[in-house]
């Protein structure tokens, strides 16, 4: 950590500041994440300013080398991400784990919509995520469940902790439409709390890392027994790929065939199950 506080917040001063934040934006919010509808079909909300400033400095700060991390590689994307918490700093558990307070729950529900939601004490798709100069995360849709296959994925919540980060380095949001052709970009704003509904066409991606710096994000998912859609689905998690890589789309979509193919073969799997096995406390 590069400077020292006197005063790390407690987790549940983090949940008490996030329920400030989000009970004072929630009406702009709940408009805009409606609204948010007719640009590419993805609904979606940005919250600015989630904690105070000193608190997310110091989750910034706190935050995992990238080279301490799992490096995922391939023409999907490339990043770092963890879940192993015992080895870092309490907040990172804290700031993750708060936002999957039953409290937060209620609030972000009445500001989506969405109800019957439930956090991943797992962190089945959750966790912490870094990316550096050259890394992505291609066009895609999320897997629809969880490992279970019970519960239905509804929201994703990302937060954003590298400071003065802009729209130029890259490594922001984007949102597309069922084509893949149009798209909204959400900035990866420092303190920036995105929310962004799941569901089997909501196509996202976070486009390359141009500046030398690291881009930090704090991500939960909500799920639900109840289909997003009102009728029962399941898909695994399905890439794409930008406008501009024909060939790559049709990698990308074969790729998708084979993996969705295997997994009404092998329900379970064949991968590991990367899941937080550690408690929230």
């Amino acid at each position: 950590m590069t400077q020292q506080y006197q005063h790390m917040p407690s987790r549940e001063q983090l949940v008490q500041a996030i329920l400030d934040r989000l009970e004072a934006d929630a009406d702009r919010a709940q408009a805009a994440f409606q609204a948010s509808a007719g640009e590419v079909g993805v609904r979606y909300v940005a919250i600015d300013d989630l904690l105070p400033q000193e608190w997310a400095r110091q989750v910034s700060e706190a935050f995992p080398a990238p080279q301490s991390m799992r490096l995922m590689d391939s023409f999907r994307e490339r990043k770092y991400t963890t879940k192993d918490f015992d080895r870092f700093s309490p907040l990172m558990a804290d700031i993750t784990f708060a936002v999957q307070d039953p409290r937060v729950v209620a609030v972000v529900e009445r500001i989506t919509g969405i109800q019957d939601q439930q956090p991943d004490a797992q962190l089945y798709a959750g966790g912490l995520s870094a990316m550096v100069q050259g890394h992505f995360l291609g066009p895609h849709i999320d897997n629809s469940h969880e490992a279970s296959r019970q519960r239905y994925r509804t929201l994703n919540l990302l937060y954003y902790v590298s400071p003065d980060w802009s729209h130029e380095k890259g490594g922001n949001l984007e949102l597309w439409d069922r084509r893949v052709r149009t798209r909204t970009t959400i900035v990866s704003r420092f303190n920036r709390l995105a929310l962004m509904e799941t569901t089997p066409t909501s196509w996202h991606s976070v486009s390359p890392v141009v500046a030398n710096e690291v881009r930090r994000c704090v991500s939960n998912y909500y799920f639900s027994p109840t289909s997003p859609t009102g009728t029962p689905y399941f898909n695994v998690t399905s890439f794409s790929a930008w406008p501009h890589q024909p060939f790559k789309r049709l990698l990308a979509s074969l790729d998708g065939h084979l993996r969705q193919g295997l997994r009404k073969l092998v329900p379970q799997g064949l991968g590991r199950k990367d899941v937080y096995e550690g408690t929230r406390k």
